[in-house]
């Protein structure tokens, strides 16, 4: 999906993974990180979002919660928006601040003591029974906790839950009769998605939903509220997103410059930051190489791999999601190509590492000519 765009905005980045694969520095599976890329990307972010006036919480699920890369982004981007406990626990260790808690998965009832007490700017609440619980820990630590209210809209399977459109004025009612909370705004999720045929950041429905559910709030008398738009948010939807009445976005994919815009323009602001990094496993007897998996991700668009020890470039098989990708297979080359066991192969498609068995490979100096592998990290951003 990405190897295009990587190779033409990032030759360097390539060239450096094949290396370090070559010399047995990083084993196959593993996914290698322009350190330097990541800061400068959320350096445009940051100073893209401050001229369009929408405030950012940044997003690291998609990087394998990588604690090198979280210190890079906060250096531009302070706060965070986190989607489950451990990836939570993760960024504030790693200095980032907290922006918004319970973004796609609820605190759980125990850890919002812990949570709570970090003094997160917001915390998105799904229905009733969590803004009681966010109340009265809040209450009992001594201070009011801003909330979200999260909008029941059209959504991923999984990731059910939210206040419907219609119920928003008795949600907010019972929610104004709780001591430790303030209604301090809503979202939604996704709120803008990229054309699957160009790439153009549109904002769905669910920024309708929200949009309107803010109305209400504020015929109720609630003032200065919030509005985070998640998905998508890059150089490009900013302005839409300012545009349409969005306080906040809460950047992923285009700290690496992977969102769908990045596979079909290479020149978008964002440089690429990341290839995948697997190796010859075996042959089938009709031909087709297979390259050990790991890392491969349901949604992830894969395309073609290069094979940097020949140049070739050969097709990747579909497979289905439900299957475990030990392997995953290629196109058998054409004759009198040379494939060999241990190879390197390089791919570069959308991820969510912190769903893998990945390793996370970071390095730094790419920028200046000087790369250097500072640290590898397992899939939930530990150290190896």
């Amino acid at each position: 999906m990405f190897l295009d765009t990587v190779l033409t905005r990032n030759p360097e980045l390539v060239d450096a993974a094949a290396t370090l694969h070559r010399h047995g520095e990083i084993p196959p599976d593993t996914y290698v990180m322009d350190l330097d890329a990541v800061e400068a990307n959320a350096a445009l972010l940051a100073a893209e979002a401050e001229r369009v006036g929408i405030g950012l919480w940044f997003v690291v699920k998609q990087l394998g919660r990588n604690p090198e890369l979280i210190r890079a982004v906060a250096r531009h981007i302070p706060k965070f928006a986190a989607i489950d406990p451990p990836e939570a626990r993760t960024l504030h260790a790693a200095g980032a601040q907290a922006g918004n808690l319970g973004h796609l998965i609820q605190i759980p009832r125990r850890a919002l003591p812990e949570m709570l007490a970090w003094r997160p700017e917001t915390v998105t609440v799904f229905d009733l029974a969590n803004a009681r619980a966010v109340s009265e820990t809040a209450e009992r630590l001594g201070f009011v906790q801003d909330v979200l209210v999260r909008l029941e809209g059209a959504v991923y399977p999984g990731q059910e839950g939210g206040v419907p459109l219609g119920r928003i004025d008795s949600f907010a009612e019972a929610a104004e009769q709780l001591p430790g909370i303030r209604i301090a705004g809503v979202t939604a999720f996704p709120c803008v998605l990229c054309d699957p045929t160009t790439g153009i950041p549109r904002a769905t429905p669910n920024f309708t939903l929200a949009l309107k559910a803010r109305e209400v709030l504020a015929a109720r008398g609630h003032e200065h509220l919030k509005l985070s738009a998640p998905s998508a948010t890059s150089m490009a939807s900013l302005p839409l997103l300012a545009q349409l009445g969005a306080t906040h976005g809460e950047p992923g994919h285009a700290l690496t410059g992977t969102t769908p815009l990045h596979a079909l323009d290479p020149q978008q602001p964002e440089k690429p930051a990341y290839v995948y990094v697997s190796e010859i496993a075996h042959t089938l007897d009709d031909g087709r190489p297979a390259i050990r998996g790991g890392g491969f991700y349901a949604r992830s668009h894969i395309r073609s791999a290069l094979l940097p020890h020949t140049g070739a470039r050969l097709g990747v098989q579909d497979a289905p999601a439900e299957n475990i990708d030990y392997y995953r297979l290629l196109d058998a080359p054409s004759d009198g190509q040379d494939i060999r066991l241990g190879d390197t192969a390089l791919l570069a498609f959308r991820t969510q590492i912190f769903v893998t068995r990945s390793t996370v490979a970071v390095v730094s100096g790419l920028a200046s000519g000087t790369p250097r592998l500072s640290g590898l990290y397992d899939a939930q951003g530990r150290a190896l």
